[in-house]
């Protein structure tokens, strides 16, 4: 994770003012307090002037604003904070920014349904615009009941919501404990996203890397958009196959099955596979379409499938992504018949020169795909070219990640960056594909088999990147186009801006060397109305957030990034896509590692997203358990790995912070209004060294499990550690550092106050990263200046003051407690009953380790009279096989 060497020791010695611990410990109020003393005291702010080799920069995730966070993103977000945290500790200077994905359909959805309107750029400004709801949710206001507006009212109306929704997202991240920098931030629709985003388009643009061209593509019919490839959604709907019968020359039938009859007068060729025996006397002929009568030719290609219903198949422009490729591949002309609106164009195409072929497609024209199926199905069943009834089937269609109904396939003029994917126009793409693929490998994704995900998706790309979106919330494509003496704009002419003048809207703003009154007239020029889709400016948050183009001195210092946090449902789409604009223009990847987090799944083991409406609101978790508790739960779910939402775990983890409360008050306070020292020469008694002996070892495992961006295992091995703190040693030894009678040498007590406060220290510092708001507390009982701030602990002081301390005494003299306190619990007595005498038989390998800690046992077992400790060969754990107990007190 870093090669900076390890910072951080415990002092030879440290003196520090008694404790000042409440007298109760709680974790109410925690977050308030200390959210408001690291703002105050700019605890988190990154430092501008450190030099690169001592940056660690964090390319975190911009969640979406649209509406609320969910327990997914706690769950995610956590997992960064961790690693932010421990780098912190470790001396680097963090670069931890907050972003906002404020652009996009999610945001134009949700201001439609809270303010009751929607969108349409032919209508004017009106500067004195009110809308006529205000909170609306989901669907509650019908699209018919929505109120027309202009672009720019809609817009204004977009960055009011997203100014609300971001303010009670902040005030979310402060309250769960995110370690954010908060003067760095961003949103993708403002100035700086907007100017980077338009900055890099037009360099992708003068190097050839950003292209335009009219060609089929996906088409979202509800929302009236192209959509991209990263966008698509396989889901099962339902249908039916129809077996319809073409006609050869002489009559006999070649039948096919389709389950979309409305596009048969868009059917340019019949395809089967060249191996299929059963077609290939076919190849090379021509069959008649029913009910439209064209002539079509029977072509052979490889994608065909033999053994998928009748293995010949018709090949239309356009009815599925196969359907382009035989169009491409074998120069197949172009007939559509399906309008963007998803209906049947209303013109009656030329090709259609029957007169049975043209009343049949005047009765379909205007209709939706679903009522022109019924029309065209009715007509073969009249012309007998229906060959039994229809079967019903449910077949894998696409759909746009965000949409209702399946996409169409629609040729319309849309702007592409390459991608390493089949371009189009044709060009080789294979090289750059092949980079794409070695920066993948360059790449420390954790855990590592996430990186096949990547390749995967590489390997399967059909198509360069449509990054053009024909929605008005968004960063604008920054071009025009000439328009020609007959009025027309010409596409071939793009207009393009300085990029001194970005950002720009060209729909208000002028290219060089016009001038408003030129806008729409012939010799004038036309703005680009379409927008950048989301991922055309996320894919730059790295140089967004790091001051490219606009702040030099930040950009040096902070790009490449070290981290990006992302879940895996967007590799395919932010993570390949920042890497390709990076290949792209540095030539480099824009980060080092790359962790993966998993899915929150809710008890029925589905993942939790909110158009299931499974996901859990994450402020009431918070307020309920406390951020500590919340945080610890996601901590305890590795990278990568799916996870239940589980509010047991939270249980678990606000017994821990309490404890941590708790425990360290009765260790750092034994010493009573005496000043606090930490001095590792004090630690002379064995089990004084021992426990700080298992310590180093815990603080070596915690700090190898980090650099592997195991946050999981660094709480496991530092949580595991605490509670044998807690439940053995703190018990052994609480008389000894108490020594309330001044019967012991005062090197006794202050071994153990010396190992007690050592090891709170340390303890702190452990899980200061994955329970800030406990741990802080206590910090400040004692200390000044932020526990964030302090140096990650290192095993090198701890072993100086274990010396030859060996951590099995712990465990052993544990057992041996425990056995003690087994015999009063099963006689319901006190613990604090004495023992007039005891015989312990202990394992043989323990009686040298339990001996070194007898004084110590006596006092916490309340062991009176003689102690018989026996060893036993082949003995598995401590036994009392004879004793005599004294008066018992009664139970409290």
């Amino acid at each position: 994770m870093s090669d900076a060497p390890l910072a951080g020791t415990v002092p030879e010695t440290e003196t520090l003012p008694a404790p000042q611990a409440p007298d109760k410990v709680s974790l109410d109020g925690l977050e308030d307090r200390w959210n408001s003393a690291w703002t105050e005291a700019g605890t988190y702010a990154f430092d501008r002037t450190a030099p690169r080799e001592q940056v660690y920069s964090i390319d975190t995730p911009p969640p979406t604003v649209s509406g609320s966070l969910h327990v997914g993103h706690v769950f995610s977000f956590t997992h960064t904070d961790v690693v932010a945290r421990y780098q912190r500790m470790r001396g680097k200077a963090v670069f931890y920014p907050m972003g906002w994905d404020d652009n996009g359909l999610p945001t134009e959805r949700r201001v439609q349904n809270y303010y009751g309107v929607r969108c349409d750029p032919s209508l004017p400004y009106d500067p004195d615009f009110t809308p006529p709801h205000e909170g609306g949710e989901g669907k509650s206001i019908k699209a018919a009941d929505q109120i027309p507006i202009s672009r720019k009212n809609f817009v204004e109306l977009c960055l009011r919501l997203t100014a609300e929704d971001e303010q009670q997202f902040e005030s979310l991240w402060r309250h769960l404990g995110l370690s954010v920098d908060w003067n760095h931030h961003y949103q993708t629709i403002g100035h700086d996203a907007r100017l980077v985003a338009q900055a890099g388009f037009l360099r992708n643009l003068a190097r050839g890397e950003a292209y335009q061209a009219a060609a089929p593509g996906l088409w979202d019919v509800t929302f009236q958009t192209a959509v991209a490839q990263a966008e698509l959604e396989a889901r099962d709907y339902p249908g039916f196959y129809h077996k319809v019968a073409f006609h050869q020359p002489d009559g006999s039938p070649v039948h096919i099955e389709t389950t979309r009859p409305e596009l048969l007068p868009a059917c340019v060729a019949l395809i089967a596979h060249p191996d299929d025996e059963r077609y290939q006397p076919l190849f090379g002929t021509t069959v008649t379409s029913p009910v439209f009568g064209v002539e079509l030719p029977v072509l052979a290609h490889p994608a065909a499938e033999m053994d998928k219903g009748a293995g010949i198949a018709m090949c239309c422009t356009f009815g599925d992504l196969t359907d382009v490729q035989w169009w491409r591949e074998l120069d197949l002309p172009t007939r559509p018949v399906l309008g963007r609106d998803g209906r049947i164009l209303r013109e009656t195409p030329d090709w259609l020169t029957t007169d049975g072929g043209r009343a049949a497609y005047e009765e379909m024209a205007g209709k939706t795909t679903f009522s022109a199926r019924k029309a065209v199905v009715d007509a073969l069943l009249a012309g007998g070219d229906l060959d039994g009834e229809p079967t019903p089937t449910q077949r894998k269609t696409n759909f746009f990640e965000k949409g209702d109904k399946p996409l169409e396939i629609v040729t319309s003029r849309q702007w592409y960056i390459r991608n390493g994917g089949r371009p189009y126009p044709e060009a080789d793409g294979n090289e750059l594909r092949e980079n794409l693929i070695a920066r993948g490998k360059e790449l420390d994704f954790h855990p590592d088999f996430m990186r096949v995900r990547y390749d995967n998706w590489v390997n399967g790309l059909n198509s360069d990147w449509l990054i053009s979106r024909q929605r008005f919330f968004g960063v604008a494509i920054p071009v025009w186009y000439a328009v020609g003496a007959d009025g027309e704009p010409d596409y071939d002419r793009v207009l393009t801006p300085d990029e001194a003048a970005l950002p720009v809207d060209p729909s208000t703003d002028v290219p060089p060397g016009y001038t408003e009154d030129q806008r729409g007239k012939p010799g004038g020029f036309v703005g680009e109305v379409d927008i950048m889709d989301t991922w055309a400016t996320s894919s730059l948050t790295p140089q967004i957030v790091g001051g490219w183009l606009r702040d030099q001195d930040l950009f040096e210092r902070v790009y490449p990034m070290d981290l990006r946090p992302q879940g895996q449902d967007i590799i395919r789409t932010w993570l390949f896509s920042t890497v390709v604009r990076a290949h792209l223009e540095f030539g480099a990847l824009p980060w080092k590692h790359a962790a993966i987090s998993g899915w929150i799944l809710d008890p029925d083991r589905k993942k939790m997203s909110k158009s299931k409406g499974n996901v859990v609101t994450p402020m009431g978790l918070l307020e309920e358990h406390g951020s500590d508790a919340v945080r610890y739960w996601a901590a305890s779910a590795r990278l990568g790995t799916d996870a239940a939402f589980e509010v047991g775990q939270m249980k678990i983890g606000r017994r821990l912070a309490i404890k941590i409360l708790n425990a360290s008050k009765f260790a750092l306070t034994m010493g009573g209004d005496q000043p606090l020292v930490l001095d590792p020469a004090a630690v002379t008694a064995p089990i004084d060294r021992a426990m700080l002996a298992g310590l180093a070892d815990v603080v070596e495992a915690a700090t190898a499990a980090f650099e592997a961006y195991d946050h999981t295992k660094a709480l496991e091995v530092a949580e595991t550690f605490f509670w044998t703190f807690c439940d053995d040693y703190l018990e052994l030894v609480k008389d000894r550092a108490y020594n309330r009678d001044g019967d012991l040498p005062e090197a006794d007590a202050a071994s153990a106050r010396a190992a007690l406060a050592i090891a709170v220290d340390t303890f702190l510092r452990l899980f200061a990263p994955v329970l800030p708001f406990a741990t802080e507390e206590v910090w400040h009982w004692y200390r000044t200046g932020s526990v964030h701030q302090a140096p990650w602990p290192t095993a090198a002081p701890l072993r100086t003051a274990a010396a030859d301390g060996d951590p099995t005494l712990i465990d052993a003299t544990g057992q041996a407690l425990a056995a003690l306190r087994k015999v009063k619990s099963e006689a319901k007595v006190s613990q604090r009953t004495t023992y007039a005498r005891v015989r312990l038989e202990v394992p043989s390998s323990a009686v040298a380790l339990v001996e070194q800690a007898l004084g110590d046992l006596r006092a916490a077992g309340r062991v009176r009279g003689e102690l018989e400790l026996v060893g036993v060969d082949g003995a598995e754990q401590a036994t009392v096989t004879d004793h005599e107990l004294d008066e018992p007190e009664p139970r409290r």
